[in-house]
């Protein structure tokens, strides 16, 4: 949550912090704490789904959680894997975004990680389940448009 110092290397300082970014103004600013809140749920949430698809697809809860028979998980269980790969990605990006040193470079990370999201949740509530549209969709939607205020 850009606890790296915002001047890091050489003494330089960060350029001036525009409107929507994670850094800066004054401190304590709650639009930037709730955002930085948010992101971090998601983040969470998205190593959540990783370990969920890499390692418990065929396991009785990972079953429970899709909806899966044993015969479909075993089937898919490679897919699942990489598709939890993929959302460790997603979730590494916000991550990488929050602590980057650069609050501007760090605010357009994590910006670009939270559209990803909302496509993947926004195509997979499309062609898997809708719950995935409430579940991944919707609160990087949230948190894309309050950085945006």
């Amino acid at each position: 949550p850009h606890l790296a110092s915002p001047a890091r290397g050489g003494g330089t300082s960060s350029p001036p912090v525009k409107r929507g970014e994670l850094e800066g103004g004054e401190k304590g600013n709650p639009m930037k704490i709730l955002i930085i809140i948010l992101t971090s749920i998601i983040a969470i949430e998205h190593l959540g789904f990783l370990y969920l698809e890499t390692f418990l697809w065929t396991k009785p809860l990972g079953r429970k959680v899709f909806g899966n028979s044993l015969e479909d998980a075993e089937k898919t269980k490679t897919l699942a894997a990489n598709q939890g790969l993929y959302n460790g990605f997603l979730s590494a990006g916000l991550i990488w975004g929050l602590l980057h040193p650069n609050p501007a470079f760090g605010t357009q990370i994590v910006f670009f990680f939270l559209a990803c999201i909302i496509v993947a949740g926004i195509y997979g509530g499309i062609t898997a389940k809708r719950t995935i549209l409430y579940i991944q969709a919707l609160p990087a939607l949230i948190t894309a448009i309050f950085m945006l205020i």
